[in-house]
């Protein structure tokens, strides 16, 4: 708990005249004793029996109030609440936790000749190459037969795990740890994804959707309530949806463009909303209400990479490849580093990137980006190329 909130609470404790400290509590049994008509006289620091007896008080009473300030006090308010506290919380305003979620999509797949049948088996994996020591895969659900004259076919994965990590940017699912005859290649597309994968959903989202209900007692005719219908899907926070007014297609309407952690939702995801929105009658009379995926700001970004001296070629190469990863997910592409991410309405740093990049990799003497900070509007910045070199020691 930070600092400042438990100051808030030994505040609360002392303004109701509760003793917080070793001190305030002796004082206040030496002050007991005395109303009491003085029973125990011996009251110096070398008294054996008076000392047992202040410290078979004070140490529970002590833990008592580190208790309360610390797990008790902050618990009951909606700010602080954390787990389970917030889930009881979350209850009593009628929302309930979302729960983790296996990704779910189509992968291309491409032969070396189109002439013939080539089937695909069901329980085949498919997976990326190491990111950040870590291999993530995705496994065929279904036979899929690639028909005679077609060169390329899509074959149904599941990925391997639940959460959002899995929601890797278009052609990281490319290996095949044991090849099939007749297939050249296989890559996820940019909207590969049917099902978003998501983690269950984390304390502060929760808290944003508690804090959400306040507004939306209505549940008609205003933002609170169409953000509470849109954020029960799994993987969509509340500050993730964008609301635009003005009335865009006449008296009445209004857009609501949706982002999720991995960028972009894909259209057959956001017509899901858009249905539970307007075709179930979660809609205020005469509303028209329309969500779209998040428009992108394309960005061709170019990166060169210094590394310290005298590191080995492969060391290098792994530098560079950590590196190229690393911005890859702040322009959330993959899930695997802790980084300073891209979102709408904001400016995208670089030279934060850099102390981040500068803080992972040890081997990294100097990082330059060619371009310069990003401005976006109601637009997720997403990249349409990356290059990232190795440069001189």
């Amino acid at each position: 708990m930070p600092a400042e909130s438990e100051k808030i609470f030994t505040q609360m404790l002392e303004d109701a005249d509760i003793p917080v400290t070793e001190q305030a509590m002796k004082d206040r049994w030496n002050a007991l004793n005395k109303e009491q008509g003085g029973l125990i006289q011996n009251d110096s620091k070398w008294s054996p029996f008076w000392r047992l007896i202040t410290s078979i008080i004070t140490t529970p009473c002590s833990d008592l109030v580190k208790l309360l300030i610390k797990h008790a006090l902050p618990n009951i308010f909606l700010k602080y609440a954390t787990s389970t506290w917030l889930d009881l919380y979350a209850w009593g305003v009628d929302v309930e936790r979302k729960k983790s979620v296996t990704a779910q999509g189509v992968l291309l797949v491409t032969r070396t000749v189109s002439t013939g049948e080539l089937l695909f088996p069901a329980g085949t994996i498919i997976e990326t190459a190491p990111i950040n020591g870590y291999v993530y895969r995705v496994t065929t659900t279904a036979d899929t037969i690639i028909p005679d004259g077609e060169l390329t076919g899509k074959i149904p994965v599941l990925a391997e795990k639940e959460g959002n990590a899995y929601n890797l940017g278009p052609g990281y699912y490319s290996v095949l740890p044991t090849p099939i005859a007749g297939v050249a290649s296989v890559k996820n597309e940019a909207d590969w994804l049917s099902v978003a994968g998501a983690d269950q959903e984390q304390d502060e989202p929760l808290r944003l959707r508690c804090r959400n209900q306040f507004s939306a007692v209505g549940q008609y005719h205003h933002d609170a309530a169409y953000r509470a219908d849109i954020t029960g899907f799994a993987g969509i926070r509340p500050d993730y949806l964008f609301f635009e007014h003005g009335a865009p297609r006449g008296p009445g309407s209004a857009n609501c463009y949706v982002m999720i952690e991995s960028g972009i939702p894909s259209q057959s995801f956001v017509d899901q909303i858009n249905s539970h929105v307007r075709d179930t009658g979660n809609h205020g009379h005469g509303d028209d209400m329309l969500c779209f995926p998040m428009p992108t700001q394309d960005i061709a970004l170019g990166v060169t990479v210094h590394p310290q001296p005298h590191l080995t070629d492969e060391k290098e190469e792994a530098l560079r490849g950590g590196v190229e990863n690393m911005i890859r997910c702040a322009f959330r592409e993959n899930e695997t580093y802790t980084v300073t991410k891209v979102f709408p309405q904001s400016r995208f740093s670089f030279s934060k990137l850099s102390d981040e990049l500068h803080g992972k990799f040890t081997d990294l003497k100097s990082v330059e980006f060619d371009m310069q900070d990003i401005t976006s509007a109601t637009t997720l910045p997403k990249l349409s190329a990356l290059t990232v070199t190795l440069g001189a020691e």
